[in-house]
């Protein structure tokens, strides 16, 4: 009898463990991140886990071979905050606020200037939470999000 019940909790044991991986998924959501690193607008995606913790990675719009790749945590209450590294060597420190579990926006220290992004919004919902350099616009071509001179 006792073998029996070793066999049984076995056989759940390894059906549970690949079905933990498949509905890992189930708790993360990924969304657009629209930042301006120094001047230079970089876009990518965040995803953020249940737990509060999450990634990013963007890359410059300008040189999509310079892509920078970090990690945050963050609460409903305090808000979040990141460490990001780039191809190129630059590092930046961030904090951002929650508008909802999925969009928010923010700001940091950037090793070469200053950075404001957005995540979760267009575009245009963006617009009131970052900081464009003066004489700067972004324009959407077709698919294509673009920094361009006024």
């Amino acid at each position: 009898m006792i073998k029996r019940l070793m066999r049984i909790l076995a056989a759940c044991i390894g059906l549970a463990g690949p079905a933990t991986l498949a509905y890992a998924g189930l708790f993360s959501a990924t969304g657009q991140v629209i930042a301006i690193l120094a001047g230079d607008l970089f876009v990518g995606e965040a995803e953020g886990h249940l737990s509060g913790a999450g990634t990013l990675a963007i890359s410059s719009q300008r040189d999509p071979a310079l892509t920078c790749i970090g990690q945050f945590t963050s609460s409903a209450e305090l808000g979040g905050s990141g460490q990001m590294q780039c191809s190129d060597g630059a590092s930046a420190a961030f904090h951002f606020q929650r508008l909802s579990i999925y969009r928010g926006y923010g700001a940091g220290v950037f090793s070469r200037g200053s950075m404001s992004f957005a995540y979760g919004l267009t575009a245009e919902e963006a617009g009131a939470y970052r900081t464009l350099s003066k004489g700067k616009k972004l324009t959407l071509d077709g698919t294509v999000l673009t920094l361009v001179d006024l």
